[in-house]
């Protein structure tokens, strides 16, 4: 029997419900009202009284209203039939829906349930199977997606039967295991899993390594992040966040995209609906959207659904790297998540944190990027979930209490920076302020020097140095004035210049210089570091500025142009001749 309730309590989107049986944490509930049947979960449990959060606007609701406990906790359904899909923070589906705005207590079915699917065994009768062990393989937009054996399968199991290959519908049985207690198992192409549960599902889960090669050159080449890594973007309003995160899931060696637009405003996730199916796949020539799933929920939906979307998100990121693959997952932004658990906190009359945050924010966050990672599943393949937030502090303060608590955990931090998009230094990352762990990694440095060179990082270390003298001397030069420091230092700060303009600064509307292999950033280190080491002789500052101003002009060209073209090898000649004619 379903434990039943009625409302006694009701403060904006948290409702009070005496029960007359049991119920769990998370678990879901169904609230009657005005005719809708509102979703609702759990979030806490005091002697017959269960506080929910209501995922719906609780308008016109109550005291007295009827609700039905189901028994399982929030969950996604799982199967073929998700790429390229507009979801909400629930999994409805956005295309199957009316009207411009949501209906309250409309709910879709995310899948398609009339759609056949070309299915192909890999599994055979008597095989000895575990927990999503792949038992066949369905294409779906030119991507081989596993149809596996139920995550939440315990202990080993046997294949009774499967199909042969053929057309099937996403609900049709495909396979029959037999469990180690003799019941019989019918498997489906379609799981269902608790969002708020990671999935354990794999044998190992090392130190991600591998660099992840997004084309953007202030991020491969100062500060990489790697397949299965985690990094976050925080950057005050206008400084370029959503640009950035573009053009790395475009980019980006990824397998899936998955996009979870999470409290940001409508005309934003807007922009995502009409850009993102028109952008080009760099790496297939296709559309980009064929692999890409969008999650959207914009800040004026229900608090509450906003906060379950980032686990929707993660929970269908984790399904594809059971089946091998390597996701990207974008999420703009965390702190409007944070908000969310902010505003419930509060209305649960719970003890503030630092600005009124959870007590608990800095665990949440850290649970949260925990579930990314690289891993070695049970047959020996390998899958990866890189995550990257973007966080947008209040008034660009760096010191607020979400952007503080993402910084424990993320290993790759980007800081986009006010001053450097007024100066139209695009990206706008501060190189100075930001980070990445993984180049300190001895198994990163031995996977960079296999792929690239041994001298990579070396290198990297030297210009990260100079940016840094550089700052310091143009603090100088604005207090002194350009005649108050020696030529040397003048020279000293013209070359960090370069080292921006040529390899930090990238043109993302351009062809060409949008997207830059790790091959043409190597030559372009190579260069720049040639450059920077080169003895040079000036009799003033202005001569000095000149000169680094038409050498930045050629490089600046030369980045522009095709690599390893004529052009570019002219260019590359005429820079090395004014590196000579000066030293």
């Amino acid at each position: 029997m379903a434990t039943r309730g009625t409302v006694i309590g009701v403060i904006s989107n948290i409702v009070t419900i005496q029960v007359d049986g049991p119920v769990a944490q998370n678990e879901i509930c169904y609230i009657t009202t005005g005719g809708d049947r509102l979703m609702a979960e759990v979030i806490k449990v005091v002697g017959r009284n269960a506080y929910v959060q209501v995922f719906e606007s609780t308008r016109g609701m109550k005291v007295g209203a009827e609700a039905e406990f189901t028994g399982h906790m929030l969950e996604v359904t799982l199967g073929p039939g998700m790429l390229s899909k507009n979801y909400d923070g629930l999994q409805n589906d956005l295309d199957k829906m009316e009207g411009v705005f949501l209906r309250r207590g409309q709910y879709t079915y995310p899948l398609d349930k009339d759609k056949k699917w070309h299915f192909k065994p890999i599994a055979k009768p008597g095989d000895k199977v575990g927990a999503s062990a792949w038992l066949g393989e369905v294409e779906e937009n030119y991507q081989p997606l596993k149809i596996m054996a139920p995550i939440a399968m315990e202990g080993m199991a046997t294949v009774k039967s499967i199909v042969p290959e053929g057309d099937y519908l996403c609900e049709d049985t495909v396979a029959v295991l037999t469990g180690e207690d003799g019941e019989d198992i019918a498997v489906t192409m379609v799981q269902k899993w608790p969002v708020k549960v990671a999935m354990t599902n794999y044998k190992e889960k090392p130190r991600p390594f591998k660099l992840l090669e997004t084309g953007v050159r202030t991020i491969d080449t100062m500060n990489p992040i790697v397949e299965g890594g985690t990094g976050f973007i925080p950057g005050p309003f206008g400084t370029g966040k959503t640009v950035l995160q573009h053009a790395i899931s475009k980019q980006a060696e990824a397998d899936i995209v998955i996009i979870a637009a999470c409290g940001e405003r409508a005309n934003e996730v807007v922009e995502i609906f009409t850009e993102f199916p028109e952008l080009v796949d760099p790496h297939t020539g296709r559309k980009l959207m064929e692999r890409t799933i969008i999650i959207a929920n914009t800040s004026n939906m229900p608090v509450a659904a906003r906060e379950a979307s980032v686990y929707t998100a993660m929970t269908i990121a984790e399904f594809y790297r059971s089946m091998g693959l390597r996701v990207l997952l974008m999420a703009d932004s965390t702190s409007r998540w944070a908000q969310a658990l902010r505003e419930m906190s509060n209305r649960m009359e719970e003890l503030p944190g630092p600005d009124a945050f959870p007590m608990d924010l800095s665990a949440i966050i850290s649970n949260f990027y925990g579930r990314a990672g690289y891993v070695y599943l049970n047959n020996g393949e390998v899958g990866s979930i890189t995550f990257i937030g973007t966080v947008s502090p209040a008034s660009g303060n760096l010191k607020e209490p979400v952007t503080e608590n993402t910084k424990k955990v993320a290993r790759c931090f980007y800081a986009l920076e006010q001053d450097r998009a007024d100066k139209k230094r695009y990206p706008a990352v501060n190189p100075i302020d930001s980070y990445s762990k993984y180049i300190e990694y001895p198994e990163f440095e031995e996977y960079i020097s296999k792929r690239i060179n041994g001298e990579w990082t070396a290198k990297v270390n030297e210009l990260k140095t100079r940016l840094l003298r550089g700052k310091e001397i143009a603090e100088q030069i604005n207090i002194l004035g350009d005649d108050g420091v020696p030529v040397e230092y003048h020279v000293i700060f013209w070359k960090s210049e370069v080292i921006d303009y040529v390899i930090l600064q990238q043109d993302a509307f351009d062809e060409v210089d949008a997207v830059t292999p790790m091959e043409r950033q190597e030559d372009i280190l190579n260069l720049v570091v040639d450059i920077c080491r080169a003895e040079y002789k000036f009799d003033g500052f202005l001569e000095v500025m000149d000169y680094f101003k038409k050498l930045i002009n050629l490089c600046k060209q030369m980045n522009y142009a095709e690599f390893k073209s004529e052009k570019f090898e002219d260019y590359k000649r005429q820079i090395r001749e004014m590196v000579a004619e000066r030293q």
